[in-house]
């Protein structure tokens, strides 16, 4: 039994990035997709797609690299935990890696990126941080 997806999603994105794989594949959830629109919109993966399987769906995400190979997600950490709930507020969002990187923000109002929940002064549970 899994007990934090977006954990394993995180850990199966930095495993597959650093054999240099062109794509990844995970089991689907709302949480997951709205993960991978975020990363999509910010520029550290190409695309993503839902593929339909038995059992259950999975979401393909196509990881992207530099012209030269180079990694384009370098660093890819859980801030909230399922132990630890991290919570802040629009105003308490700090620019990670003087905005270099992003933070992945759960709100009423979907997930989305720290730089999207300061521009609508929206706080949720931080989700993770990327660079």
């Amino acid at each position: 039994m899994m007990t934090d997806p977006i954990a394993d999603m995180l850990t199966r994105i930095r495993n597959a990035v650093r054999v240099e794989r062109q794509h990844v594949d995970l089991p689907l959830s709302k949480v997951k997709r709205g993960l991978a629109e975020v990363l999509k919109r910010e520029g550290y993966i190409w695309d993503w797609e839902e593929i339909q399987a038995t059992p259950a769906s999975q979401i393909r995400i196509h990881l992207k690299y530099g012209p030269n190979g180079e990694r384009v997600i370098r660093h890819i950490r859980r801030i909230s935990k399922p132990g630890r709930r991290v919570y802040s507020g629009s105003t308490k969002l700090k620019p990670v890696l003087n905005g270099l990187g992003i933070s992945i923000i759960s709100t009423s109002r979907g997930v989305v990126s720290d730089r999207e929940a300061r521009q609508r002064n929206l706080g949720g549970e931080v989700l993770c941080e990327i660079w």
